[in-house]
């Protein structure tokens, strides 16, 4: 049990106490979370497993990507966008993602709003909500990571304003800490060090 502060891994390497539950959570934790991420395409994917996460331990996103990547052919945007009612009804029979009706109206509506982007606003808009990393102090316990900012907030209300959905301000935020806009491994964490 852990008072929220770092544990030792498998390796003796302290890591932020929720990557250890499975090897699966290590290597997410180790060489993916907090580490920057670009590209629309990138950033689109990690967006709509955020939002299939909504409810759910994030566990079991990650061990469904691969499907996900394969039913929404690998998050091109572009070939998303273009998915049909026939499409759809395919996803929502698809075993391999989570089957949640609104989230995958939402990945899809997602995809047609920001195939009419110019390449490179989405990644524009999402690192202009970056805090500056000199004002926040490393996390010392689990409790110190908040699942709300401000920043994740505007990005929030950004994103919706551009016509996205299933963007709220704790997904957003979720999506801010896995892309590297947020460094919120612990202070003593051995993938802080690696950054």
């Amino acid at each position: 049990m852990s008072d929220g502060t770092a544990l030792a891994g498998p390796d003796g390497a302290l890591r932020c106490p929720w990557a250890l539950s499975t090897p699966d959570y290590v290597a997410y934790h180790d060489e993916e979370w907090g580490r920057p991420v670009h590209g629309g395409d990138a950033l689109f994917e990690r967006l709509s497993l955020e939002a299939f996460q909504s409810g759910l331990s994030w566990i079991t996103i990650l061990r469904r990507r691969e499907g996900f990547r394969a039913a929404f052919a690998g998050f091109e945007i572009a070939k998303v966008a273009t998915f049909t009612d026939t499409d759809r009804d395919r996803l929502l029979a698809d075993e391999g993602i989570i089957r949640n009706r609104a989230k995958i109206d939402a990945t899809l509506a997602n995809a047609r709003a920001l195939a009419d982007w110019t390449p490179g606003d989405l990644d524009e808009l999402i690192w202009s909500h970056a805090p500056d990393p000199s004002t926040r102090p490393a996390p010392r316990t689990l409790a110190d990571v908040p699942a709300v900012t401000p920043e994740s907030t505007a990005l929030s209300k950004a994103l919706k304003k551009r016509g996205l959905r299933f963007v709220g301000p704790t997904t957003a935020y979720a999506l801010m800490q896995a892309c590297g806009l947020v460094d919120d491994h612990l202070e003593t964490c051995v993938a802080r060090s690696a950054l």
